[in-house]
């Protein structure tokens, strides 16, 4: 089973790209947890979260001209409309939509990590080393 927790090896050595990949996995991890009560609203500040995420990421993505953004945006894209679909169901009650989604979510956030993400980790890198 995939793990749906953060591990200090699962860092990519870029501090902000790490700092909110932990801070989502934790995140996660708390929602799994929730009281029904309090689900709703969490699960919307989620989402609120991961666009927040992607955007910043994207972001840097255009400073450097990375040449997989497109590809990069594509996935993000996927998985927010993912998360909207299932923030509707969650909004007119069904909090299994939401739930489901939770136990998703993370195996996603680990092949998109250990892919696209390092990739651009590398890239930032290469950056990095021809502007010292």
């Amino acid at each position: 089973m995939l793990t749906s927790q953060w591990k200090q090896d699962m860092a990519l050595g870029v501090p902000a790209i790490d700092e909110a990949h932990e801070a989502l996995f934790d995140e996660l991890a708390r929602l799994a947890q929730l009281a029904d009560q309090h689900f709703s609203a969490a699960f919307r500040k989620l989402i609120a979260a991961v666009e927040r995420d992607f955007r910043e990421e994207e972001d840097l993505m255009e400073e450097i001209g990375f040449t997989s953004l497109a590809n990069h945006r594509e996935q993000h894209a996927r998985v927010l409309s993912g998360l909207h679909h299932a923030w509707a169901a969650v909004d007119e009650g069904d909090l299994a939509q939401g739930r489901h989604a939770l136990t998703l979510l993370p195996q996603w956030l680990l092949f998109h990590q250990a892919t696209m993400d390092l990739a651009l980790a590398a890239a930032l890198e290469i950056v990095q080393r021809q502007s010292d």
